[in-house]
């Protein structure tokens, strides 16, 4: 069965999905977050096999999200390394973590625990108002079409109800 892409869809959700829509994407960036860089090691602490394992990474070096450095000659070898792209992406696999150790592991607790350096202690994923620092919840926001919305689907859109205009 042909998988429908989201890449052009009019919304980052859809087109985040079509990137890191399958399973084992995140679980690659993941252990880069974790400090994986070679192959042998994403294939043996994910037990994936070679092929999907190179499908995957060859996907996040297409992106941009991780990057193929050379790290022997002879023979050639290449480790992978999160970049810019690739780094942005830690907020949002702590949120599905916090998500996770509160719905899916809520007696056992969390399996791993994210710690700050900077300030010396565990924590979790909160997502907050960029301008207030409040907690977000889905009951103190509204969605309105931004800029990137194509404008000849704008007026449907704003018919539709979902969207103010």
């Amino acid at each position: 069965m042909k998988r429908t892409t989201f890449a052009t869809w009019p919304c980052s959700v859809a087109r985040t999905v079509d990137l890191i829509g399958d399973w084992w994407t995140p679980l690659v960036l993941r252990e880069a977050f974790y400090g994986t860089t070679r192959f042998d090691d994403f294939e043996r602490t994910l037990g994936l096999s070679r092929n999907v394992l190179t499908q995957r990474l060859t996907r996040l070096v297409e992106e941009q999200m991780l990057e193929k450095v050379p790290y022997q000659d002879r023979p050639v070898r290449y480790e992978y390394r999160l970049t810019d792209k690739g780094r942005d992406f830690f907020p949002v696999l702590t949120a599905m973590m916090r998500w996770g150790d509160r719905w899916l592991a809520p007696d056992a607790g969390p399996p791993v625990v994210v710690h700050h350096d900077t300030c010396g202690h565990d924590t979790h994923a909160e997502v907050v108002c960029a301008h207030c620092g409040e907690p977000l919840r889905h009951a103190d926001v509204s969605a309105r079409l931004g800029p990137g919305f194509p404008p000849q689907h704008r007026d449907s859109a704003v018919r539709s109800g979902r969207f103010a205009s």
